[in-house]
């Protein structure tokens, strides 16, 4: 059994890798994670550490026992220090398509116009800028794509302009997306939402900051709540408290979910700010796992301490 690292990745710069996204690089026969390369070893005030990010990239050439940091990508399109976040990536007729939350500038506290950007790049490294997503909010991060039978993409999204809660809209080209006006997922406030195929049933797992909540769909658009995964401590190195904002990847019919942890927070949102008004460096550090989601009695569940195999296939 090929047991996977813990913590699977840690930023070696600041510390910081959050929201992480696996991708294979065709290219280079090589497993690339792209991540929020939140500024954790940094003194700032409140959260400015979560601004003026950069979109981190580690890689792996064994098929995901080990990943090295490579660098930050280069995605500015216009002058000044400013904000990225929380990438997806698809890969379709040998292009590469990220599409990212972007924010100008760097701020202290939570806040900002937030705009999906798309970027397109043959080889994961250089990207070409595309422009902004029209989606009738300014107010949207975390955006996740899943083409469907019907040869059209879907994004869902977060809008913080309506509560919080999970959006769609769909695409035939990439370029040009039609939002839809129901909420795909509704109710109480979430984020970091990711769909993906899997056991003949579409699936999509939401952020709600104490673990994460699983939905179901055989058509994916009318969603079905399930349950929680990643919301009891694990007992792995760093693995703990909660498992925030992840990515799924289904590979030789296992679905792997990636996560990031506050490993110096007993719970995720756990934190006072000092004299100075800022985080302790424990507070704000995060790690990247992994752990592998199973499907039983009709849904998923996550076991983070059992032992799994984990390979990265081609």
């Amino acid at each position: 059994m090929r047991i996977a690292p813990s913590p699977l990745y840690r930023d070696p710069v600041y510390d910081g890798a959050a929201d992480p996204v696996l991708v294979y690089n065709h290219a280079e026969k090589s497993w690339w994670m792209l991540y929020t390369q939140r500024r954790a070893n940094a003194q700032t005030n409140d959260v400015a550490y979560c601004y003026g990010t950069n979109i981190g990239v580690a890689t792996s050439t064994d098929h995901g026992q080990t990943f090295v940091y490579k660098g930050a990508l280069d995605l500015n399109f216009e002058p000044g220090v400013n904000t990225f976040w929380a990438p997806d990536v698809i890969y379709e007729n040998g292009t590469y398509h990220m599409y990212l939350a972007y924010i100008q500038g760097v701020r202290n506290h939570w806040g900002g116009i937030a705009k999906i950007a798309h970027y397109t790049s043959k080889n994961l490294w250089k990207w070409k800028y595309k422009g902004f997503i029209s989606l009738n909010s300014e107010h949207v991060i975390d955006p996740t794509l899943l083409k469907m039978p019907d040869g059209k993409w879907h994004m869902w999204y977060k809008d913080s302009s309506k509560g919080s809660i999970t959006m769609t809209a769909e695409s035939k080209d990439l370029q040009h997306f039609t939002a839809q006006p129901e909420p795909a997922i509704g109710g109480a406030p979430h984020e970091g939402a990711k769909a993906f195929f899997f056991n003949n049933w579409y699936w999509m797992i939401t952020d709600e900051w104490h673990g994460q909540r699983v939905y179901r769909s055989k058509d994916g658009k009318s969603w079905e709540k399930q349950g929680m995964v990643l919301d009891v401590p694990g007992h792995r190195p760093e693995d703990t408290p909660t498992g925030a904002h992840a990515d799924v990847q289904v590979i030789g019919g296992r679905a792997y979910i990636f996560y990031f942890t506050h490993p110096g927070r007993k719970t995720h949102f756990e934190g006072t700010l000092d004299q100075d008004f800022t985080f302790s460096y424990a507070n704000k550090r995060t790690s990247i796992h992994v752990a592998e989601l199973e499907f039983k009695n009709g849904t998923l569940v996550c076991d983070r301490d059992k032992p799994f195999d984990f390979y990265l296939g081609p």
